[in-house]
């Protein structure tokens, strides 16, 4: 009796701690919702001025589509019965190191690495849906 008294129990903790999750990333994709149209807003208004600045802009732009990345990988988690799909993280890492070579362009061969670190996460990203075609 009292090992189904510990698995109830043990069951109970672990739907406990699942909606603390879940009630966190729904604040978590307000506040990223917040950001991502505020990033959107500050877009709208470079253009209305005139910012002739190209990594600014596109560092915005890409800033942006992390925002986006993100609360789609929320999404995704809930449609994905509480587990994030391994391609949102690598699309997310894909995003991230091109904004930085954007913003960061000083350096050409650090550049160069993570224009390969761009590469080989492109390479990851593609190659989980080849092995399902096979």
């Amino acid at each position: 009796m009292s090992a189904i008294y510990k698995l109830n129990k043990g069951k109970w903790v672990l739907k406990f701690y699942q909606n603390i999750l879940n009630l966190s990333l729904i604040i978590l994709s307000c506040v990223l919702i917040f950001f991502l149209f505020r990033e959107l807003f500050n877009i709208v208004k470079d253009a209305f001025i005139g910012n002739n600045d190209v990594h600014d802009i596109l560092g915005r732009v890409l800033v942006f589509f992390l925002y986006f990345g993100f609360i789609t990988m929320i999404v995704d988690y809930f449609k994905e019965n509480y587990h994030f799909p391994i391609k949102n993280l690598l699309y997310i890492g894909i995003t991230a190191t091109i904004r930085f070579i954007i913003v960061n362009n000083e350096h050409p061969i650090q550049n160069l690495w993570l224009s390969l670190v761009v590469l080989v996460l492109m390479i990851s990203y593609f190659l989980p849906n080849k092995r399902l075609e096979i």
